[in-house]
């Protein structure tokens, strides 16, 4: 018992470090959506629609026309655009990764976890989008998921930087 104790308290230490972050948002105006249909993809379209500079995504799937239409809508404004997307993206017939790369986006597929779950996007490094709502039309029609906006540039660097880690062990696609 007591070694599984110690081994524990070791995993706990060596875990919690390396992924935890302290920020302390003062005076952001977050946008909280939740679905189905309450508005989350069309406040997801609106964001995209009001980048400048860059997007970063990522995302497990990738299925929303949409938010896809939104992102080469972006590109074509001349803002720069890379994802990583989930391993399983490879096996699908036609994929939001194939979409997106034949869009000219770069994609990077993270093969490196279970899953690569995550869903995110970092607009202009400076307004985070996250939270349990997939990039994909079940998640605006029958899930029930939520979608946070949150402008703060600190809050973008953190999730810049964990992007661009999950970058390193990415292949191209």
């Amino acid at each position: 018992m007591r070694k599984i104790a110690i081994l524990y308290v070791a995993v706990a230490l060596w875990v919690v470090p390396a992924f935890a972050y302290d920020l302390t948002l003062q005076n952001t105006p977050v946008q909280v959506y939740f679905s189905p249909r309450g508005g989350a993809q069309d406040a997801l379209v609106a964001t995209i629609g009001q980048a400048k500079d860059s997007i970063f995504v990522q995302a497990y799937s990738f299925t929303s026309a949409p938010i896809a239409k939104a992102l080469v809508d972006a590109v074509r404004r001349g803002v720069k655009i890379e994802a990583i997307l989930d391993k399983s993206q490879r096996t699908e017939r036609y994929t939001g990764a194939t979409f997106l790369k034949n869009e000219g986006i770069p994609v990077y597929i993270d093969d490196k976890h279970a899953i690569a779950h995550n869903k995110v996007m970092i607009l202009d490094r400076s307004i985070v989008v996250t939270g349990s709502f997939n990039f994909t039309k079940a998640a605006e029609e029958k899930n029930a998921e939520n979608l946070l906006i949150i402008p703060s540039k600190d809050m973008a660097k953190i999730y810049m930087d964990n992007w661009e880690k999950h970058k390193e062990h990415s292949e191209s696609y």
